[in-house]
């Protein structure tokens, strides 16, 4: 666990917390409640339920990025008298986390599945197909493999699959086919190494590709940033346990950016409800007004459903 408390940090990014208005009328946070932000990111949606829930509650933010957590300590630090614990973790370990708290339900919880800017923007961390760096793609460098060791091992069919279903690449085969045939050749160990084969298996030259609207490497980059981090199993591990840990009347919100996503979250979501686990679910997602697309473009692709127990 990692308390946190007075900090030098300076909190330079401008972040715009996506369909923020939507979540909180999902939520629906008041004074004294506990809510989990699994995915704290900068901080920007834990300071909004913060606020609210302040006096009395209490905020558990968990990230498995170390440096969002000190971004995010510095915004809400900012609330007065607000009572939070940020956790180094994975939101799949909610559980022990709260157990170790000695809370045993929440009233709400969030997830938002997203990736911050600042680690796109970062090239040593290895997720951008438009900068030099290493082939990491890692959000918690303590853990798992780098998106490097992972290309050296993959079979070319399973590569195949998870560049089709976590990318929704229809290219996938060649891409895969190519990747595997380069790494035979050399190791690849760098994002533009990466990003040029793709590239040239999409039949798109540097040039080209440096021009299109949406880079021909940019879904493969998100499939195996997925893959690395075990997004997806991560997810089914969290709508598998969310109705346990939720008080009745509590809620969950979580806004996914990928078909696969939003995909798993309705029908875990429409199957609880039909079991009667869930009492009220979103019937559609919930997406951003033009005016907050033109804000902030990275709303543009956000789909946020919820569920009340």
């Amino acid at each position: 666990m990692i308390v946190m408390g007075t900090s030098d940090f300076k909190f330079e990014v401008r972040h715009f917390p996506v369909l923020a208005e939507e979540v909180l009328k999902a939520l629906q946070p008041g004074p004294g409640q506990v809510m989990v932000d699994c995915t704290l990111g900068l901080g920007g949606h834990s300071r909004l339920l913060l606020e609210r829930i302040t006096p009395g509650g209490r905020l558990l933010g968990l990230d498995f990025d170390h440096s969002n957590i000190e971004r995010a300590n510095a915004v809400l630090l900012e609330v007065p008298d607000g009572q939070f614990s940020l956790h180094h973790t994975n939101f799949a370990a909610m559980a022990s986390i709260l157990a170790g708290e000695g809370i045993e339900k929440v009233d709400a919880i969030l997830a938002d599945l997203g990736v911050a800017s600042p680690q796109i923007d970062d090239p040593a961390r290895g997720f951008s197909y438009r900068k030099p760096g290493p082939l990491d793609m890692r959000m918690d460098l303590t853990r798992s493999e780098s998106a490097a060791k992972l290309l050296a091992r993959i079979s070319e069919g399973d590569l195949r699959e998870a560049i089709l279903e976590l990318g929704d690449e229809t290219d996938a085969p060649q891409i895969a086919r190519l990747i595997v045939e380069r790494r035979s050749q050399e190791p690849i160990t760098q994002t533009i190494q990466l990003a040029n084969i793709i590239s040239e298996a999409r039949d798109f030259s540097p040039q080209r590709a440096a021009g299109a609207k949406l880079h021909p490497a940019a879904r493969t980059f998100q499939a195996l940033r997925m893959l690395v981090n075990r997004e997806t199993h991560n997810l089914e591990r969290l709508l598998t346990i969310a109705p346990t840990l939720l008080k009745p009347g509590g809620r969950i919100a979580i806004i996914s950016f990928h078909s696969g996503e939003d995909r798993r979250v309705k029908h875990s979501f429409r199957d609880n409800h039909r079991n009667g686990v869930y009492r009220e679910i979103s019937e559609e997602p919930i997406i951003a007004d033009e005016a907050e697309q033109k804000r902030n473009p990275r709303s543009r692709s956000a789909k946020l459903r919820w569920a009340m127990l």
